[in-house]
């Protein structure tokens, strides 16, 4: 299995390539070079195992064996989920007669980032040790710079899982008093010597844009050898494929080895990552019906589903109406809401998505190209429209193209009031369930949809993070419920004290991407943590 990049060129990399590059050079996001169809008899050889066992079988569908064999793969992922605290990694929890959960917050940080994340640095440890352990003596060691944005989650999941690995530096970009206290403590009271917490004066797409651009800088990328951790990397979207499956066996498990369901996932997104997973399990063949997108009001993904527009803002009420894409981004910019790890303007996995729509357009198939062509076409095609987001700030596709988004997926958007009225439900409901306020987003959305729905659906709603770290919106929903107690019902006691543990942080007072690499100029590859300890540039 080989990956190209979403925006074209001829470049095909090999499953190492892509997991190390992350970003592809013209701006792409690089995706497999084709979806690999489900063995023979993958429902009765599978239905009995772990996620472990699960991981292996579907990773190794990407993944040749002449890059990883099968021994190392399964060694790799053990040690990945032997840090989870729940047997199952991923459980499933019933909540009504035709609704579940999928939790997905029992690693170690406490969010569904660990999934992938937790797999992610034991490969970027794997391909390092593989590579320096062919050099000669003289020869110097190859090094990685990991950078990553965070809205919150992805940075601590991050840390956790390249904390304290030889030859790897992490810098983790946050916006600056935009994450909740807990996200931010996770992150910045880890005081490894090769951590960096970077606390951004901006927003989450001003750390995500920065990112973006120090890949793009090819002379500061080959420097310091930057690799990725947000979910641009393939490695991420790939690992998170695999919690479909467990939930697909261990729902045919709970309705007494029936198939005789349809599931619908319903997955609270801002990014586009976790939902694009469960799109990728579906072409595989996996049996689901359509996926549903629950936003936030930061609901560009949800306005996409209506109109077929995918723009910053939407531009029948920026202001004045403004047609102009950069003068509405100013002017709207990212609300802030319950559920600050869906800030998000842009949903970068989106790409991935529109390149399949690009490459499966009724008008592309018309043209008679070779299969060559084909996908030079679609990558054409992504180029323009991704080009025409950051000229103008935003793109229609072809109603064709839009329609057939709609075959696979559908879309809510909910707000912070039907966030807490849904936390409130679940608490009073039985059986009780804490939902943190993204997985109420889910639940939310799902009850909207519910209604619409054949009686033979059944409703999974991804389970995204634990409600300890949210506990502002918790707390504000729950309170003055009979016998509430976030300290006791709530919070674990890994959270216990973490506000008050030593911070290590470096504040840049911009979204200048300039500072930003005087940072990692000076910490990269040769850590010094007393030093690192605070400051601001």
């Amino acid at each position: 299995m080989r990956y190209l990049s979403t925006r074209g060129g001829d470049e095909l990399l090999s499953f190492e390539e892509t997991v190390l590059t992350g970003l592809a050079p013209n701006g792409g996001l690089y995706i497999p070079e084709r979806i690999p169809s489900l063995p023979e008899n993958w429902q009765t050889r599978w239905q009995n195992h772990s996620f472990v066992d699960l991981s292996v079988e579907v990773l190794s569908l990407y993944i040749s064996p002449a890059e990883i064999s099968r021994a190392e793969l399964r060694a790799l992922v053990e040690k990945s989920y032997r840090t989870f605290r729940h047997p199952q990694v991923t459980p499933v929890k019933k909540l009504g007669a035709r609704m579940y959960v999928l939790e997905l917050f029992h690693g170690p940080t406490f969010a569904f980032k660990d999934v992938a994340l937790q797999l992610l640095g034991n490969l970027f440890e794997f391909f390092l040790v593989r590579k320096n352990a062919r050099k000669d003596a003289a020869e110097k060691l190859d090094k990685l710079t990991v950078v990553g944005a965070t809205s919150g989650d992805t940075g601590s999941a991050a840390i956790y899982g390249l904390r304290n690995k030889a030859n790897i530096s992490i810098f983790i970009l946050h916006p600056k008093g935009r994450v909740s206290p807990i996200q931010e403590a996770q992150m910045t009271t880890i005081t490894d010597a090769n951590v960096h917490n970077i606390a951004v004066n901006g927003t989450f797409d001003d750390c995500q844009d920065i990112v973006k651009a120090l890949f793009a800088d090819h002379v500061f990328n080959k420097k310091h050898r930057l690799g990725a951790v947000n979910s641009i990397n393939w490695a991420r979207i790939l690992a998170q494929t695999v919690y479909y499956f467990l939930s697909y066996f261990r729902l045919r498990a709970l309705l007494g080895g029936s198939s005789d369901f349809e599931l619908q996932y319903v997955v609270p997104t801002g990014n586009f990552g976790d939902i694009l997973a469960g799109y990728y399990a579906k072409r595989m063949g996996l049996p689901m019906g359509r996926l549903v997108v629950a936003t936030n009001a930061n609901d560009i993904l949800t306005r996409f589903w209506q109109s077929g527009a995918y723009e910053k803002v939407d531009s029948s009420v920026a202001s004045g109406g403004a047609s102009d894409g950069k003068q509405a981004t100013a002017a709207y910019g990212v609300k802030e809401t319950l559920s600050p790890a869906m800030d998000i303007l842009v949903s970068s996995n989106f790409e991935r998505l529109l390149w399949y729509l690009a490459y499966e357009d009724p008008a592309l198939a018309q043209e008679n190209l070779s299969a060559k062509e084909h996908v030079r076409a679609a990558g054409a095609t992504v180029d323009g429209w991704m080009k025409k987001v950051k000229s103008d700030g935003r793109v229609k596709v072809p109603t064709a193209v839009l329609e057939l988004a709609q075959k696979d997926f559908l879309a809510e958007k909910i707000s912070d009031a039907q966030t807490l009225e849904t936390i409130r439900f679940y608490y009073g409901s039985k059986p009780s369930y804490v939902a943190d306020p993204h997985t109420a987003v889910g639940l939310s959305a799902a009850r909207i949809i519910a209604p619409q729905n054949p009686p033979s659906t059944v409703q999974v709603v991804l389970s995204t993070a634990h409600p300890a770290k949210f506990s502002e919106a918790v707390t504000r929903a729950l309170d003055g419920s009979a016998g509430f107690d976030f300290a006791r019902d709530v919070l674990p006691d890994e959270f216990k004290g973490l506000l008050e543990r030593e911070r290590r942080v470096i504040d840049v007072q911009s979204p200048d991407v300039a500072l930003v690499k005087k940072v990692i100029e000076k910490f990269a590859g040769d850590e010094s943590p007393a030093e690192a300890f605070g400051g601001s540039v």
